[in-house]
């Protein structure tokens, strides 16, 4: 077989599909699934919205404090020296005071103040869970995309090689034709010009691939080796457009996120006027003295007060606190309608595109075909003098950007199928069923919510 046409046949074997430049048949082959298993385990930007929320988890038992009583113990020793005239007489007396006391505190009414605390920390903590699960989606997104680069790159890599194996051997060929008279020196020269521009292009798409192994490597937490082609999520992705719309509306994590802010400003309002109410308290107290007052006396005393405190007037410093956070429940009443509106533009933004990549997938192979037709065409033409070597040239670079596309097109059907289902909020781990044990914030926060005391975290740090 002539030495043009095996290079021919090496830059065509693999072009209909990304799956045969990276040679996915290979045993122990990286799947796209298990690549979102190591993302989903691994990515510090997750581990970090887990701790974020586990932190959150404790101001739940923070605000629980509030229904509970205060309870102080307390001691002391000193000396005393006295040295006086009582009713004409002259004294020294020196002695040792001392003593231990018990006073314990419980508020009885503070205008609902604790009640509205404990709402306005679940929400904030069921309003961090939601962002939490915006983050796993970001981030098993961003896995795709980097999981689909870096097939895409090599791909590209290995298509712009076999095109400079390709032109090497044209520019052979030429050579020896211009020896014989066949061509002139401005074939050899077009020849020379379009290999040193694949050389270029080899060189960029070798640096394209590095940075998409790096932001694998970011994303993933591993090394990039043998990739297996990624598949669309085509299962999960609905039917029509409206559908999509509708499950996005109803169930992406950003819009519960806010609707749970907004419930916990309303909750802030509440507690804030609650400051305005009267206070009502309750302490009781024991201790025992020694020394107080002559040598070796001793006393027992115990007490227990109830106290009200109705506020009258503090400057109206609480009025103008009440005025701004309700100011700011109407800004995130607002930002509800301004997210759903956000959700539903990113649904049918990662529609169309799903639907176009689709397109140039189907046009792309039609025009890899007729592209390989036609090159092999001007070929045989030039062989016979009915075509310039610079035809034969440009229908390679036509060949080489049709297979390009083709891979792009390839690599964008699967990242805007995952898209669709991202954009919809459910492109996590429990929803797709990825195998891997998810993650329950639920856990965390039934450990600490009622907690009375400890200083250990739940993982025993």
């Amino acid at each position: 077989m002539p030495k043009n046409r095996f290079a021919q046949r090496r830059a065509g074997i693999a072009v209909t599909a990304i799956a045969a430049v990276l040679a996915s048949s290979q045993v122990g082959a990286e799947t796209l699934e298990s690549a979102l298993v190591r993302a989903y385990r691994g990515n510090p930007t997750l581990n970090s919205g887990r701790a974020t929320v586990r932190y959150t988890d404790e101001f739940v038992a923070i605000a629980q404090s509030g229904y509970r009583p205060q309870v102080n113990l307390s001691a002391d020793i000193g000396s005393q020296y006295v040295n006086g005239r009582v009713a004409g007489a002259t004294f020294n007396q020196t002695t040792t005071p001392g003593g231990a006391g018990l006073v314990v505190s419980q508020t009885l009414f503070n205008g609902f103040q604790t009640d509205n605390n404990v709402r306005r920390s679940e929400s904030t903590v069921y309003s961090q869970r939601e962002t939490l699960r915006f983050t796993e989606l970001s981030v098993l997104y961003a896995a795709v995309q980097a999981y689909m680069n870096v097939l895409s790159n090599t791909a590209t890599l290995e298509l712009n090689r076999n095109n400079v194996e390709v032109l090497e051997e044209q520019l052979r060929q030429t050579r020896d034709r211009f020896n014989v008279g066949e061509v002139t020196r401005t074939d050899v020269a077009q020849a020379e010009a379009r290999l040193a521009g694949a050389r270029s292009q080899v060189s960029a798409a070798e640096s394209t691939l590095r940075t998409s192994i790096g932001i694998y490597r970011q994303n993933i937490g591993v090394e990039p080796r043998s990739l297996a082609p990624g598949r669309p999520l085509d299962r999960y992705v609905p039917g029509s457009l409206d559908a999509a719309v509708s499950i996005g509306l109803q169930e992406h994590p950003q819009i519960y996120s806010a609707i749970h802010a907004l419930d916990a400003a309303e909750s802030q309002v509440k507690v804030l006027e609650g400051q305005l109410y009267p206070q009502v308290s309750v302490q009781g107290s024991v201790q025992q003295r020694y020394d107080s007052t002559f040598p070796n006396d001793n006393a027992v005393t115990a007490s227990i007060i109830g106290r009200v405190t109705i506020p009258i007037y503090e400057g109206g410093q609480v009025y103008a606190q009440v005025r701004q956070q309700k100011e700011l429940v109407g800004q995130l009443r607002i930002d509800v309608d301004r997210i759903r509106d956000q959700v539903r533009a990113q649904i049918v933004d990662f529609w169309g595109r799903l639907e176009a990549a689709k397109a140039q997938v189907i046009a792309a192979q039609a025009q890899v075909q007729a592209n390989e037709v036609a090159l092999n065409g001007v070929r045989e033409e030039a062989r016979v003098g009915q075509r310039t070597t610079l035809d034969v040239l440009n229908a390679q670079q036509e060949l080489l950007n049709s297979r390009v596309n083709l891979i792009v097109a390839q690599r964008d059907r699967v990242i805007y199928s995952y898209g669709v289902v991202q954009a919809m909020g459910q492109l996590t781990a429990r929803f797709t069923a990825l195998p891997v044990e998810a993650y329950s914030a639920k856990v965390h926060f039934d450990q600490v919510k009622d907690l009375w005391f400890g200083l250990r975290t739940p993982d025993g740090r």
